[in-house]
């Protein structure tokens, strides 16, 4: 915050804190024309409550979150004051009870239309509280004290929430980046097994919107959710055909999560997409299986399998996949299968292979239920990102591992499946530079 605004912050604070104390200061001083006084005053107060959010912002949804956090912040500066002002008037005055209660009913009103108001912006449009702090945030709010220690902790996240997003909004309109991520051929992102590609909710989370900023060309696999994957092979087959008549490009550059990397692979190598793939890079995808999931397919019963499955099938069913399949999906993901996936799937000659990974350090950095598998896949697979072993992840000619956050960063994070700012990793900023070095090499 430079000087100015500090200055204008300060003021609007001082004037808030006068319209809600403006009773016991109109006792204190014995003046008698409040009321007349204090309604003028309301349009002012209600005027702040309502201001356009600053004009020097570079998205509506974070010039509602700024404006938002100025408002608890107003907040936090009021009470402070009309506590202090409290104290003294009442050790100068003496009690009035009268008097108490009126300024006292008149302070709750509007301490509470500031909270609220401020609260309700951050909680509609901050990404970076997630659930965890907004439900801290519900729980310590009936609580003395606790609840100025869970404000001033979700103040801190919001804050630096808006200097990050500040920073990203401010690179992407600078004149180089309006196309330096333009390829020259469009990008396909591929999901990973158990999800899908919905309108809604996007599986790559802010990733997408930031390519497309950049000038790519962005279009999604939009493959079932659970299939074995030489049916998620002809699926994706099938898509990269529809891109190229739709778009008229020769070819298309992929990027396939997880087992989507998998699924990409035998569509090159088995579906006849060779020839219509100038790029495929596969991120933490298990190319040499996971050892764990081959020990729970042992391990757990056959009629605890196929009920969940069936569980599993059913719910797919509904969200739009026509012949899910779970069984399958597992199944292929084991490293018995992927071994003799390799053995009969070579890579195509005329396709750039590369691979990308992250490694999680300790349980505790990943999100649920990644935090659940991580020992059990450290257990029998060695180091990993929550699901898929490092050791797993190398495919092509070139493999880059993701260590650069102290927390680490996991299997989802690597999409951006819970939007988190990770520090020491930007996952926007790490999908550009993979698609302007794509763009590069010519693909």
């Amino acid at each position: 915050m430079n000087n100015r605004k500090r200055q204008q912050f300060w003021a609007q604070a001082l004037l808030l804190w006068g319209i809600v104390d403006s009773y016991a200061i109109f006792q204190w001083l014995h003046l008698h024309f409040w009321l007349p006084v204090f309604l003028c005053l309301s349009v002012i107060f209600v005027l702040l409550n309502l201001q356009l959010p600053p004009h020097d912002c570079l998205s509506a949804r974070l010039a509602v979150l700024e404006s938002g956090v100025r408002l608890l912040c107003f907040f936090l500066a009021v009470t402070a004051g009309t506590i202090l002002f409290g104290l003294l008037w009442l050790w100068r005055a003496g009690p009035n009870s009268v008097a108490v209660v009126c300024q006292l009913l008149l302070a709750v009103l509007l301490l509470a239309v500031l909270f609220w108001n401020g609260m309700l912006r951050v909680y509609l449009t901050s990404v970076q509280l997630g659930i965890r702090w907004r439900v801290i945030g519900a729980l310590c709010g009936p609580i003395p004290l606790l609840h100025l220690w869970a404000l001033f902790r979700m103040l801190r996240v919001l804050r630096q929430e808006i200097a990050d997003e500040r920073r990203r909004l401010e690179l992407d309109q600078t004149p180089a980046a309006a196309a330096d991520c333009a390829t020259r051929y469009p990008i396909l992102l591929v999901h990973g097994v158990f999800f899908r590609d919905f309108a809604l909710i996007n599986y790559w989370g802010r990733i997408p919107a930031a390519l497309k900023r950049h000038g790519a060309a962005v279009y999604y696999g939009r493959q079932q959710s659970a299939l074995s994957v030489a049916d998620s092979g002809r699926e994706l087959a099938r898509r990269i055909d529809e891109i190229i008549a739709q778009t008229g490009c020769r070819k298309v550059n992929v990027i396939a999560h997880s087992k989507g990397g998998l699924d990409c692979r035998y569509a090159i190598a088995h579906a006849g997409a060779a020839d219509k793939v100038a790029s495929l890079t596969t991120i933490n995808t298990p190319h040499r299986g996971c050892l764990f999931a081959e020990v729970l397919l042992h391990r757990i019963p056959r009629g605890v399998q196929w009920f969940v499955a069936r569980r599993y099938n059913g719910i797919a069913r509904r969200i739009g996949d026509e012949k899910p399949d779970f069984m399958a999906a597992v199944r292929d993901l084991t490293a018995s299968a992927c071994a003799a996936f390799n053995e009969n799937t070579p890579d195509a000659a005329g396709v750039y292979y590369q691979s990308v990974g992250s490694v999680l350090p300790r349980a505790r950095g990943g999100r649920f239920p990644l935090n659940l598998t991580y020992p059990l896949v450290k257990h029998y697979d060695g180091e990993n990102d929550g699901l898929v072993a490092v050791d797993s992840m190398a495919w092509g000619a070139r493999f880059s591992l993701v260590r650069a956050a102290a927390r680490g960063v996991s299997h989802g994070d690597m999409v951006d499946l819970n939007r988190e700012n990770i520090p020491g990793f930007d996952v926007r900023q790490f999908y550009l530079d993979l698609v302007r070095e794509l763009k590069k090499q010519g693909f």
